[in-house]
């Protein structure tokens, strides 16, 4: 089965420094196949037998802290998930020159509590927007997610789960790479 996997917080402002090539070497030898990377804020697509996507991600996260001696929370989808997410999208459609960098989605570990979510969006100031479908948060931050206060750090503290996000031009990429067979 073919994977996306996205790693948190690895080649941030210096933080949790991997390179690409050595972290691909890194999945050929734990046996998973047919590798791509995709930029440096760890998107790797790769194929595994493995059928337990959690049995993956805490494989994955092992492999990694014993190698760089630091943890990385690790979420995997696969190529339909991408299809609904990028179908699900609430902001569709999207120009992808003004908005692609503005439009994001965090993946999230699991569903959140309802009551969480309802929690969550008293941060939600306009003219920035939040949609939560299932494992995703769609956000819209017109101004720039780099100056949003609707960071993974707020996600992962207001929801008690991992968040990660990717912008929507990556998430388009991410699609096209797992479905390009």
């Amino acid at each position: 089965m073919k994977y996306i996997s996205l790693l948190r917080g690895i080649n941030v402002s210096g933080q949790k420094s991997i390179k690409m090539a050595d972290l691909k070497s890194l999945f050929e030898k734990h046996g998973l196949t047919n590798i791509v990377t995709y930029i440096q804020s760890g998107n790797v697509i790769f194929e595994s037998e493995e059928t337990d996507r959690d049995k993956l991600c805490s494989e994955i996260e092992k492999f990694i802290e014993k190698k760089y001696k630091f943890h990385v929370p690790v979420d995997i989808r696969t190529s339909q998930d991408f299809g609904e997410i990028i179908k699900s999208c609430p902001y569709n459609p999207i120009n992808l020159e003004k908005d692609g960098t503005k439009v994001l989605v965090s993946f999230l570990s699991s569903k959140p509590a309802k009551k969480k979510v309802e929690d969550f969006m008293r941060f939600v100031v306009a003219p920035e927007k939040v949609v939560f479908l299932g494992q995703e948060v769609y956000l819209y931050c017109p101004n720039g997610y780099g100056k949003s206060k609707l960071n993974n750090n707020l996600l992962e503290n207001k929801l008690g789960l991992k968040a990660t996000t990717r912008n929507w031009k990556s998430v388009l990429k991410l699609f096209e790479l797992v479905a390009d067979d």
